[in-house]
């Protein structure tokens, strides 16, 4: 499987929600359905079920957190540099239909808040960006049809 990049504050967030995971809530499932069992009948026992079905999703998301940080490519983008866009960039844009402006950084799909105006490198925006250079114009298929956007700005220090 391909290395997939990173920023250190998205490896360190992934990094304690597995702490989390298996230092606090693991054991405390595991005590929760020991004390289910005790209760007696299985067949009837909400709380066993009810903990039995949180200490799946517990373990899944262990096995998942546990892949995704085995195939992190931790990058610092504060090293980074260029008029090229690539991930960690910030893309200042200019839809050249309407006007409208939007600022976007690209980071990876665990990280990306488009609230906060952070996209993936891997939805149809950010594969539309990589690569690009100011005064680029890139065509994006949306929900609402095509639309093209200027690159206005790349810069590495937001």
């Amino acid at each position: 499987m391909d290395k997939k990049p990173m920023t250190q504050a998205g490896f360190d967030k992934l990094m304690a929600e597995l702490k989390q995971l298996k230092e606090v809530e693991r054991p405390a499932i595991i005590a929760a359905v020991q004390a289910a069992r005790d209760l007696g009948d299985l067949s009837e026992n909400a709380e066993y079920h009810s903990a039995r079905e949180r200490q799946g999703y517990i373990a899944g998301r262990i096995q998942e957190l546990e892949s995704i940080l085995s195939h992190a490519e931790v990058i610092d983008i504060k090293k980074l540099c260029g008029d090229t866009v690539m991930f960690g960039a910030c893309v200042d844009l200019e839809n050249v239909d309407t006007g409208e402006c939007a600022k976007y950084q690209i980071l990876s799909d665990i990280e990306a808040d488009i609230k906060c105006g952070i996209i993936a490198n891997t939805c149809p925006m950010g594969r539309a960006l990589i690569g690009k250079k100011a005064g680029d114009v890139v065509d994006v298929a949306s929900p609402a049809g095509k639309k093209s956007w200027e690159i206005i700005c790349v810069n590495y220090g937001a």
